[in-house]
C-alpha cells in the first residue's frame, strides 16, 4: 500500500498562512474601533456656567413664643365665689374671670366713706372757728395767737379730710380688687383653683395664664461666627443685604402656609453656646402655632448676584477629598479643575471660587476621558434656574 505524496515545504506554509488569514477575518474588527480600528472622539454632557441672582437662606432651630403673656393673680385675700370662664376659651381684655368675696371690703368702703363725713364736718367747724379768729385779731378784740391756733387747726382739718380721701379710694380700689379681670386678650390656659378657693394677696401661683396667639414670635439662634461672615460679606459687596421675610417648617415637616418678618436680633451673643438670637413674628390666626413648640424657620441671609450653580453629578471629588469639576476649554480639551463647593441647593451645588461664567462643565461622561484630552461636548440644556431656596449649609470641602 503506498503513501499520500507529500506536499511540498513550501506550498504547506502558504496554506497555513491562509487559513489564519481567513479565521482573522471571520472575526471582524475589534470593539470599539469604527471604520477598521481608529478611536472616536469621547462624548461629553456639558452646561454652561450662567451667573444669577440667588436668594441664600438657612433653616434655624427655634421655638414659638407668645408675643404677650399674662399672669392672673389675686391682689386681695379672700374666698373664691366664682369663675366666670371656660378653660383654653379666648378672652378678652378686662373680662371677669374669678369673683372673690366682696363683704369685708364692701365693709371697708363703708367705714371709710363714714370716716370721710367725720373728718369733713369738722373741716367746716375749723375754717369758721379760723375765720372768726382772724377778723377778732384784726380789730384786737382777740389774741394773735388764738388767731394763728385757730389756722393750724385749719390746715390739720384739711390734711384729715386729704387722709379721709385717700383711705377711701384705697378701700374702693381693694372692693375692685375682688373682681379678677383678664389683663389682655388672648387664649386662657387651665385654672389653678376652684370655687371655694382661699386665695392670697400676690401670691406666687399664678389662678391661670393668659396668652396672646395671634401673632406669636419665633425664637431662633443662629452661630455668631456665621452672622459674622455674612456681615463681612456684606461690608465687602460680595453680598447683599438679604429680605425680612422668613418661612416657618413645622415638626413634622409641614411647611407653614403664612409668612412671617424678622423683627429684632439680640445684641448680645450666648457665652454657653456662641449663639446669638433672632426674633421672627408670624400671624397665627388659627391658633397652629402653639407656644414652646419646636419649629425650623427659613430666613433670607443675603442675594448673591452673580451665583454660579452646577449639578450635583459635575462635582468630583480627588484621592485628598477636595471636590473638583471638569471643564472643556476653547480647544475641546478637558480640564480638571479644582473649586470651592460653598453648599447644596436643591440638587445643585454653589461654586463660589474656581469656575467663571460662560465656561463649559462636564456633568456627564467625564470619566470617559483623561485630562487634556480632546472630548466631543454635547449640550445638556441651558442651566436650571435658581433654587427657590437654599438649604442649610453643607459643605462639600
Amino acid at each position: 500500500m503506498r503513501s499520500a505524496p507529500r506536499l511540498p515545504r513550501t506550498a504547506a506554509s502558504i496554506t497555513l498562512i491562509g487559513a489564519a488569514c481567513a479565521v482573522l477575518s471571520a472575526c471582524g474588527d475589534p470593539p470599539g474601533a469604527p471604520g477598521g480600528g481608529v478611536a472616536g472622539t469621547p462624548e461629553v454632557g456639558v452646561i454652561v456656567a450662567a451667573p444669577q441672582v440667588l436668594p441664600l437662606v438657612t433653616e434655624l432651630p427655634g421655638r414659638i413664643a407668645s408675643t404677650e403673656v399674662a399672669e392672673v393673680r389675686p391682689q386681695v385675700t379672700g374666698i373664691i365665689l366664682a369663675r366666670s370662664f371656660t378653660e383654653g376659651s379666648v378672652v378678652k381684655a378686662g373680662q371677669l374671670l374669678y369673683q372673690i368675696d366682696p363683704a369685708t371690703y364692701r365693709a371697708s368702703v363703708d367705714s371709710a366713706k363714714a370716716a370721710l363725713d367725720k373728718v369733713q364736718a369738722n373741716l367746716v367747724v375749723a375754717r369758721l372757728k379760723s375765720h372768726r379768729l382772724q377778723e377778732l385779731a384784726a380789730m384786737k378784740a382777740a389774741s394773735q395767737q388764738d388767731a394763728d391756733d385757730a389756722a393750724a387747726s385749719l390746715l390739720q382739718a384739711e390734711a384729715d379730710v386729704a387722709s379721709a380721701k385717700a383711705t377711701l379710694e384705697q378701700q374702693r380700689i381693694n372692693l375692685d380688687y375682688t373682681r379678677v379681670l383678664a389683663p389682655i386678650a388672648g387664649r386662657i390656659g387651665r385654672s389653678t383653683v376652684t370655687q371655694g378657693a382661699l386665695v392670697t394677696a400676690n401670691q406666687t401661683t399664678a389662678l391661670s395664664t393668659v396668652q396672646r396667639l395671634d401673632p406669636v414670635y419665633v425664637d431662633v439662634t443662629q452661630d455668631s461666627s456665621q452672622m459674622l461672615s455674612l456681615s463681612q460679606a456684606i461690608a465687602a459687596g460680595r453680598l447683599k443685604p438679604g429680605s425680612t421675610k422668613a418661612r416657618l417648617l413645622l415638626e413634622n415637616g409641614a411647611t407653614y402656609a403664612l409668612e412671617g418678618r424678622l423683627k429684632v436680633s439680640e445684641v448680645t451673643v450666648d457665652q454657653a453656646t456662641g449663639a446669638v438670637t433672632l426674633r421672627a413674628e408670624f400671624p397665627n390666626p388659627k391658633g397652629l402655632l402653639l407656644p414652646g413648640m419646636f419649629v425650623r424657620a427659613v430666613v433670607e441671609e443675603g442675594v448673591l448676584p452673580d451665583a454660579l450653580l452646577v449639578p450635583q453629578p459635575a462635582v468630583t471629588r480627588d484621592e485628598s477629598g477636595r471636590p473638583v469639576i471638569h471643564v472643556v476649554g476653547a480647544d475641546n480639551k478637558l480640564e480638571r479643575r479644582h473649586v470651592q463647593a460653598d453648599r447644596a441647593i436643591g440638587g445643585q451645588w454653589l461654586i463660589t471660587s474656581g469656575l467663571k461664567a460662560g465656561e463649559r462643565v462636564v456633568v456627564e461622561g467625564q470619566d470617559k476621558a483623561r485630562p487634556a484630552s480632546v472630548v466631543d461636548p454635547k449640550p445638556l440644556g441651558a442651566a436650571p434656574g435658581a433654587a427657590a431656596a437654599a438649604s442649610s449649609p453643607a459643605s462639600a470641602n
